[in-house]
Formats: C-alpha cells, structure tokens, sequence
C-alpha cells in the first residue's frame, strides 16, 4: 500500500511568479522544496560558483592549509589516503593534482574494499612509516579511525583528516561527547563547532574546498579552481547528496561543463557509455557514469578508476573506460543474482516481520551489499543491511528509509560491531560471525519504528489538472533541474481519468502507452514504464483512475509531443 499525501506548503504564488517571470505552479514546487526568501529563489534559478562559501569557514581549514603548505616547503614526503568508491575516487584526484599543481612531493594509497577494508588503519599506517612518509591526508575517511589515527601521531606522522560523515559521538551521563580524532587538523563541516554554512558536502567537495583554499593562499586563478567543478558534481550525485543550496549550484554548472570537460577520463567513460551526444543529466551521473566508476573498488581496484580520472592521455583514458564499462556489466549481472537470493530469504524466512532486514548473504561479493540492500529496501520500504562473510569477518552495509537513523542505531549495537560508519540514511559495518543473530534481534529491539512509518508515502507536488499542462510550463520545469535528494522531479495527480487506446510495447513488454482523457474530454498522450501488463490489467477493470504524473516532451523520429509520465495509480 501508498499513502499518496500533498504538499501544501504556502506563499503568495502569484507574486513570486511575477517577480521572476516564472510560472505559478513553478513557483509552489519551488516553495515545496523549501526555498522561501527572496535571495534563496533567486539563488536556487540564477546561483553561480562565485556565490559558494569560503572554505576558511570550515574549523581547522586555515590550520591544514598552514601545515600542508609548510610540508610542500620542506619537500616532505605526503601520502593521501582515499576510499574506494565514487567519493573516494574523486576526492583523492582532486587532492592528487592539487597538490601536484602546488610542487608538494605526494603519492596515493586507496585501500582495497577486502584487503583492507574501508578508510585508514594500522596496516596502512605501518606502510607508510616503512615508505618514509611524512604526512598523511585522508578523504572521504579519517572521522571515525579514532584509534587509528593515534597510533599514526605515536609513530611520528603527521595527519590531515579531510571527511564528511557523521561524527562519532558518546552518549554519556553528562550528555553526548564528540570522538574528534587526535589528527593535526580535522576538516569536516559536520564538527559541531564548524561554521560551514553546508553541514551536508560529499568528501570530494571537502577535499577540493582544501584546495581552493591552497590554491587563494598560492595566488592561483580561479579559472584552474573550477577546473575541478565536474568532479565534484560527479561525486555529490554519485555519494547521493542533497542537492540543495551549494550542492544544487555545484551539480548545476559540474553538468555543464562535462559536455566540454578537460578530463580524458571522463570524456573518455561518456563515449564508452554513448552519451557523447546527450544532454547530460544527474540521472546519468547517477545511473551510468558512476556505476562505472564505483565497479572498479568493487570488482577489482580503485586503481583503476582512480588512473582514469588521473590520465592526460586520451588513449589510455579510453582502455580504462572499457575496462570499467566490462566490469559495470559483470557487476549487474552479479547484483541481479544477490538481490533475487535476498528477496527469497525475505520471503522464505521469519525476518519477514522484522521492522529492520538483516539478510545475511555469506556467498554475496562484500561489495554489491550496499546496492542490494537498496534495491530490498525499494522494494519492502524497510531499513535493510546486507551482510556478507569476509575473509576475516562478516562486513555489510545498510540502506534506510526517512523515518530510521542507521547510524544513530548502530551506535546503539555498538558492542556487537569491530567497526561502523557512516549516515543516517547509509552506513557500512563489520562483525564476528557469531554476532550475526544478535544484531538482527538488537536491531529489531530497539526499533521504535511503526506501521506508519514503513508505509511509503508518494508526495504531490500540485493536484493539477492535466488541462494545464502545457509546453511552456513543461520546459519551465528544467528551471528546477538538477533533479535528485533534495530536489526531487515534480510530481502532480489528477483523478477521475479514463485510459484510452492501450497497448503494451517494449521488448519486455514494460512500457504502455495510452491517452488520458479528463472528465471534460480532453485528452493527452501518457506512458506508463514498469510492470505494463500489471498496470492495463487494472486499468481495464475501472472506469477511472487517480494518476501520479511529471509532464514530458518526447521526440520520436523529429516529432516532438507532449505527454504524460505516469508514476503511480490507483
């Protein structure tokens, strides 16, 4: 079941419409989003790179620049340890060719998804004093590794933590105590004594603020600043960042400038997948490009992905483009098979009436767990983790809904974990085997979550008459773009809608296409992807029905029509 609910946040529609020459239904799906002053409208259609906040903002930012610019002078040997997935990735080119740009002496290490597991650790510590490191950065991984990080300055390191996840934190009697990690200077918005206006960056951004900053300190242009822009927009809808605010303005002008980007890498990874001629959206950043990024930490090395967005040269940015997009189609092929064994458990098993899904898949590759427990939790509309046997232990990742805090959870099952992190809406864990059952039941204990709160819940924009739909209000609608977390594509409802004329057509006969007719008579081309035969079976069986929709123009063969992208019905 749904609940479909309206949004019915208020404001003087009309006057916003005018002062921005837009339309009032622009206007309201503006307001639903959240933005409400003047300047932040303005922001949200017109914002530009030059109105981002200053990277000094951030606590500890003025302190990393001083040491690192003091070590690229004493020719110091650095070390940039990064994660293996898509924020990791381009978060440590970022701060590779960066550094490289200031003279600084700097290598890199991405730790290897089941060798080393996530994020620094004593190994890596140990190679690095073995290796003559002076300096070790960490990116998108640092926050957690309080342990870690002591055992680094004990060994004479020096260490910048440059991260974005939550903080870990204790709740005492004397009220909640922030883990801050002994480094020599910690970069992360999200310190509770941290200015940064956006508490939400991905690490990439992180990184490249501490650059920017280098960069401004260095008297270095702008124009070489921005040249990174696209790789953080890559890495803020790759990680699933809201986008709102900076984030939006990021992603916005990021998209803009892949068309024409100055990296053979991923100029190279937009040919491979055919989009060389495409307008490129966040959904292909999200659905295409990355993936194929992300395959490489999780079938083979980050390495790989890593020398691509690395390369100058154009050839061998095209072998490693293939090679990604090889190991894109074997991950989807493998993530196909766990999440059909998941569902089984699912059904099969007495986890069905759990509250929260913990599906241990002990054959599962460790690194499809995350996107499986996605696509479970898609489909259940429950917290879920998926765990999987590791060589030395149980490692897993969770995917949650709106209403549920993974790791605000984990902190509470902390004593049956070896490590976690993460946020509320994501988090990564290891633990013994034998703590597998009683994480479930812990899990499940303290869930407070209720019926209400696992039925999904479909969110209209505007009840809006199909009538009004109109060309010109259906191209305002890119104004909104991009669309994703935070910034969702609108949605609008009608009921009391005759189908006509349907047929299913597709290889897979997931696609119906119909007219829509209203209660006047007025018609209009809808389509309808999914489960086709599922939807015409139910359709035929009503007089009318209540339709979810987003307003499109399709062209087929030079012909460009209005239509109607159904959602949901009932």
């Amino acid at each position: 079941m749904e609940k479909w609910v309206v949004c019915a946040k208020k404001a003087d529609f009309n006057k916003i419409a005018q002062e921005f020459d837009i339309d009032p239904v622009i206007a309201r799906l503006i307001r639903n989003r959240d933005v409400e002053r003047e300047e932040d409208i303005r922001q949200y259609l017109h914002g530009t790179l030059e109105e981002l906040p200053s990277g000094s903002l951030m606590k500890d930012m003025d302190r990393a620049v001083s040491i690192i610019r003091a070590k690229i002078a004493d020719r110091s040997r650095m070390r940039i340890i990064g994660d293996y997935d898509i924020d990791g990735v381009t978060a440590t080119t970022i701060l590779l060719k960066g550094l490289q740009r200031l003279g600084a002496v700097v290598d890199t290490y991405i730790p290897d998804r089941i060798k080393d597991g996530y994020g620094i650790n004593e190994h890596l510590i140990s190679q690095a004093v073995e290796d003559g490191i002076d300096t070790v950065i960490t990116c998108d991984n640092g926050i957690a590794a309080w342990h870690e990080i002591e055992t680094a300055k004990k060994a004479g390191l020096t260490v910048v933590v440059t991260d974005h996840h939550d903080i870990p934190f204790q709740d005492t009697e004397e009220g909640r105590k922030w883990l801050i990690p002994p480094a020599d200077a910690v970069v992360n918005p999200k310190q509770p004594d941290c200015f940064y206006p956006n508490k939400y960056l991905c690490g990439a951004v992180v990184a490249w603020k501490l650059i920017w900053t280098l960069y401004e300190d260095a008297g270095i242009s702008g124009d070489e600043i921005l040249k990174f822009t696209e790789l953080a927009a890559v890495a803020t809808v790759g990680d699933v960042m809201d986008l709102k605010g900076e984030n939006r303005i990021i992603v916005k002008e990021g998209l803009k400038r892949l068309r024409t980007t100055s990296f053979p890498g991923l100029k190279a990874l937009i040919q491979v997948n055919n989009l060389e001629y495409t307008d490129i959206t966040a959904y292909h950043v999200g659905f295409v490009l990355g993936p194929c990024i992300n395959a490489s930490g999780r079938l083979d090395t980050a390495a790989r992905a890593l020398d691509l967005l690395c390369t100058d040269d154009p050839v061998e940015a095209a072998r490693l483009a293939g090679d990604l997009l090889a190991l894109n189609e074997s991950r989807k092929a493998m993530t196909e098979q766990g999440k059909e064994a998941a569902i089984k458990m699912v059904e099969e098993t007495d986890i069905r009436n759990d509250a929260v899904l913990v599906i241990y898949l002990p054959d599962c590759h460790e690194s499809l767990a995350g996107i499986i427990a996605g696509r479970i939790r898609e489909l259940y509309h429950k917290p879920v983790f998926v765990l999987t046997k590791g060589e030395k232990m149980v490692k897993g990742s969770g995917r949650s809904i709106e209403t549920y805090s993974m790791y605000e959870e984990l902190v509470k099952c902390r004593d049956l974990l070896e490590q976690f992190g993460g946020h509320p809406m994501a988090a990564g864990l290891s633990l013994k085997e034998e703590n597998v059952e009683a994480f479930r039941k812990e899990l499940n204990r303290n869930c407070r979550l209720t019926e209400a709160d696992l039925m999904p819940k479909i969110v209209i924009d505007v009840p809006m008459p199909i009538s009004y739909v109109s060309r010109k209000l259906t191209e305002q609608l890119s104004l909104l773009e991009p669309f994703g977390k935070g910034n969702t594509k609108p949605l609008f409802a009608q009921n009391g809608l005759r189908v006509l004329n349907l047929r299913i057509i597709g290889k897979n006969h997931n696609v119906a296409k119909m007219f829509l007719a209203d209660p006047a008579g007025l018609k209009i081309d809808a389509v309808y992807f999914g489960e086709a035969e599922k939807f015409a079976e139910y359709v035929q069986a009503r007089a009318n029905v209540s339709v979810t929709y987003y307003p499109d123009i399709n062209v087929y063969q030079g012909r460009e029509t209005l239509q109607l992208v159904i959602r949901n019905y009932c």
